[in-house]
């Protein structure tokens, strides 16, 4: 079986598998790995293990190296560079009168490719704004629109409960939250009650969704439960 190491690129993010190779990597450290995007840098969350190619994408990708200071630095440069990107953005998305509402930019490691994501109600021809986009940033541009909850994923924030929003804390993909679970815990239907920042049912509803229904199979559920 293949000997892998599990990378994630943002916090609370998918993540992906990759042939350590000669380097030896714990859990912790920052690797340079070259993806479908072009290279990267992501943090080790687990360390070496075998698994079946099943349950991989194969042919693995290999670790290049682990990250170094210059490599660090590079990424702070990119993040500075990131809110630039967004306001000369802006500026084009409104010059080409595009019903588009801007959410983040992305750089890859090396520079070669811009990633802006957006929000909208509806599907956006944005050929144009690529071409300019492309002419002004002198790389790749990638536009993606996502939905509401990705983009409380991708700000943060704090929720209704005090705390940082699950998405963006530790819920690596969203999973699907019904009405049904919020009336199994006798919780209150006023959708300003049990709706997150995103608009959406929570998704905090599910996480003890299973343990009400297993008490009611056993009777063991709280009153008014």
């Amino acid at each position: 079986m293949p000997r892998v190491i599990g990378v994630r690129f943002r916090p609370a993010g998918k993540i992906y598998h990759f042939d350590p190779g000669r380097n030896r990597i714990e859990p912790g450290m920052s690797v340079i790995v070259e993806t479908a995007r072009g290279l990267e840098m992501g943090l080790v969350v687990s360390g070496e293990e075998e698994l079946p190619e099943s349950e991989l994408v194969m042919p693995l990708k290999r670790v290049l190296r682990p990250a170094r200071s210059a490599d660090m630095r590079q990424i702070e440069k990119n993040r500075k560079k990131e809110k630039e990107a967004l306001s000369r953005c802006a500026a084009q998305i409104e010059r080409h009168g595009l019903n588009m509402k801007l959410v983040g930019a992305e750089y890859t490691f090396d520079c070669s490719k811009v990633i802006f994501y957006f929000t909208s109600e509806e599907r956006v021809d944005f050929r144009e704004l690529v071409k300019d986009l492309a002419a002004i940033f002198r790389a790749r541009i990638e536009l993606r629109q996502i939905g509401v909850r990705d983009e409380a994923k991708l700000r943060g924030g704090i929720g209704p409960c005090g705390r940082h929003f699950c998405c963006a804390s530790f819920l690596c993909k969203f999973v699907p939250v019904s009405i049904r679970m919020a009336k199994e815990q006798n919780l209150s239907l006023n959708p300003t009650k049990i709706s997150g920042v995103c608009g959406r049912l929570m998704c905090c509803l599910r996480f003890e969704a299973g343990d009400y229904e297993g008490a009611r199979r056993e009777k063991r559920a709280p009153d008014g439960a």
